[in-house]
């Protein structure tokens, strides 16, 4: 093992900068001393190390993210090359395939750790030091069970155990299931950082890493009906989720915006419902991102959303002799119809509605193999817009249904059970459960009437202070968090229909979302924190005012805290996450991610120094005075 403090150590002095000299090869004026878990800057010495080796090796959580739930590491590195990594897999024959994909993006992530990492590959090109050249980093990853597809109940803890040894750093992860494998080697790259004055890579010599998460539900829901994201960009978010243990993608494929799902027995919804041919989700891109999301640790979970929330690719069923599938669509004046332009419900007076409905399921359960979980939606149907259609009012009366708001919600809980079936039968008569969002369906004193609890898990969008998410933990309903005081992220924007600001303005920063605990909002509202019925939670990405230019920054570092507080849930607020969430934000950006900046750089190379808390006050103490110096003069 190389010493850090002498191979990166710089000798004070004036430098006097020729002007063919390069920065890039002089001594660094500044060194990093590790002062009470704080690193703090100042010129160099032997007691100094470079930035990144000081965040490595100053706190105990080092700069791992989210932060584990036990760990225990020594203030010694050892410097290697990404080439000089080597694997012994321990495992069945179902699970070492992932193990070994798994690895090669571990790796992709060290080469991503070069500055100037390009294309798949940095210029690790020396020349070294005979003992970094030597180094190795040796894999020994043991996974006990064959589970390769993750569950609610799934085991997703891990151990790691870094040892080093003359010019051998042993990295040794021991999981009962891949996913806690892949959790390991994701918490072993944020041990490693670049050093710069070596140009090679670091690792902690020593550690000892006891990991598990909190909730087994943590999720990120984006939207792609209102605007169009290509794979790619998808493929980006699942990269960062998977950087920050999120296990969840939620994707809200369909609405009445447009409906880019590509389906083989029913071309017609797409071609009717797609943006352009161009901008679809084909039935392989679909399979492909499920599966480069279970690579890395997560579930794609699809949502159909329904029976409100459709409309456009619902259009041609007159054509076929279906008659209308779906009522109100695109109907106006908007207001009246629907919660947002365009409208559309499903026609529940059609009973070819539900062959079609049927095939969507057919498809949806195909592509997403196999599903743990389903989301049916379910949110914001709009009475008005089934009273005031002929077909529906008819055969209400013709039924002897009656016309008022319980006859509807009747009918709409029929609606939902005759679902539940249709995909159960379409998942070879397993059932698994769904998911609903908080609705009228669930309203106080509803929800049971309407809805049975084993069956069904309720998504709460409403505000973390409503009374509703007591009633249904006390009703032993499952539940997810969302509500969107904290974490609904498309809020604190303009309005995009009227003027002013979007409805559920103000914007959430990372504190707002790293501070939202369900725990606490369960105690505070029952008494009881109900560990057995919170799943865990969701930060979601609704784009009326969002497309792929912008989705790094909407989702990044702000899901980066929502994933510590569903990993780790930690005791204490974000103040003391700061500087480790500030560093995240590095890391994902050198992983491709485009995540917004929340502090100026040398916040990041000055920690402490930026104080968020009383900024305010010191404001208005600099006015105050600025105020008194005006009235003297």
């Amino acid at each position: 093992m190389a010493s850090a403090s002498v191979a990166i150590r710089v000798v004070a002095a004036v430098l006097v900068l020729l002007p063919d000299a390069s920065l890039q090869t002089l001594p660094p004026p500044w060194g990093w001393a590790c002062d009470q878990g704080v690193c703090v800057k100042g010129e160099p010495s032997d007691a100094t190390t470079s930035l990144n080796q000081c965040k490595l090796t100053c706190s105990p959580e080092s700069a791992v993210w989210p932060r584990p739930s036990s760990f225990m590491h020594s203030s010694e590195v050892s410097f290697f090359l990404p080439t000089n990594v080597t694997r012994r897999l321990g495992c069945q024959e179902e699970v070492c395939p992932l193990v070994d994909q798994a690895i090669d993006i571990f790796l992709d992530n060290l080469q991503r750790s070069h500055p100037d990492y390009a294309d798949g590959s940095a210029p690790w090109e020396g020349p070294w030091d005979a003992s970094v050249v030597s180094h190795t980093l040796d894999l020994d990853v043991t996974v006990w069970n064959a589970d390769d597809r993750l569950h609610l109940d799934t085991d997703e803890s891990y151990q790691l155990f870094v040892t080093t040894i003359a010019d051998k750093t042993n990295a040794q992860i021991v999981a009962a299931t891949y996913f806690g494998a892949r959790h390991a080697l994701e918490t072993l790259s944020q041990m490693v950082e670049y050093e710069e004055g070596v140009d090679a890579l670091m690792v902690l010599s020593s550690a000892t890493v006891e990991d598990a998460p909190v909730f087994p539900y943590r999720g990120i829901l984006l939207d792609t009906s209102r605007n169009f994201f290509s794979v790619k960009s998808i493929e980006r978010t699942l990269d960062a989720m998977a950087a920050n243990k999120l296990n969840t993608f939620h994707w809200h494929i369909t609405d009445s915006h447009s409906f880019p799902m590509q389906l083989e027995t029913l071309p017609n919804m797409v071609y009717y419902g797609t943006y352009s041919p161009r901008q679809i989700y084909s039935p392989a891109e679909i399979r492909n991102l499920v599966e480069y999301g279970r690579i890395r640790g997560i579930r794609v979970l699809p949502e159909f959303d329904a029976p409100a929330h459709v409309g456009n690719g619902w259009q041609w069923g007159e054509e076929q002799g279906m008659g209308k599938l779906a009522v109100c669509v695109n109907r106006e004046p908007w207001q009246s119809y629907c919660v947002e332009p365009p409208c559309g419900q499903l026609n529940l007076a059609n009973p070819k509605m539900y062959n079609v409905l049927g095939q969507i399921y057919n498809e949806m359960v195909e592509l997403f193999s196999p599903i743990d979980l389903f989301h049916y939606g379910g949110d914001e149907v709009n009475l008005n817009c089934w009273n005031t259609t002929d077909e529906i009012t008819n055969w209400m009366d013709e039924n002897n249904f009656g016309r008022d708001a319980d006859a509807y919600y009747n009918q709409w809980s029929v609606f939902q059970e005759k679902s539940r079936q249709l995909l159960t039968a379409a998942n070879a008569g397993s059932e698994v459960p769904g998911i609903l969002w908080t609705s009228h369906l669930t309203e106080e004193g509803r929800a049971d009437q309407y809805l049975d609890p084993s069956k069904y898990i309720i998504q709460i969008w409403t505000t973390g202070t409503d009374k509703l998410i007591g009633e249904l933990l006390e009703k032993n309903f499952r539940v997810i968090f969302s509500n969107y005081d904290h974490w609904y992220l498309d809020c604190g924007f303009g309005a995009w229909v009227g003027e002013g600001n979007n409805w559920c303005s103000p914007y959430k920063g990372w504190q707002a979302v790293y501070d939202n605990s369900p725990y606490d909002i369960a105690s505070d509202l029952t008494g009881s924190a109900h560990e057995d019925l919170i799943l865990g939670g969701e930060a979601a990405l609704w784009t009326e005012q969002a497309d792929e230019m912008v989705l790094d920054s909407r989702l990044w570092p702000r899901g980066a805290a929502l994933a510590e507080r569903l990993w780790t849930n930690p005791s204490h607020n974000w103040e003391p996450a700061e500087t480790r969430l500030i560093h995240q934000r590095q890391r994902m950006v050198t992983r491709g991610i485009q995540a917004d900046r929340i502090q100026p750089q040398w916040c990041h190379q000055n920690e402490g120094l930026c104080y968020l808390k009383g900024v305010h006050q010191g404001c208005q103490a600099m006015a105050e005075a600025e105020s008194t110096n005006v009235t003297e003069t």
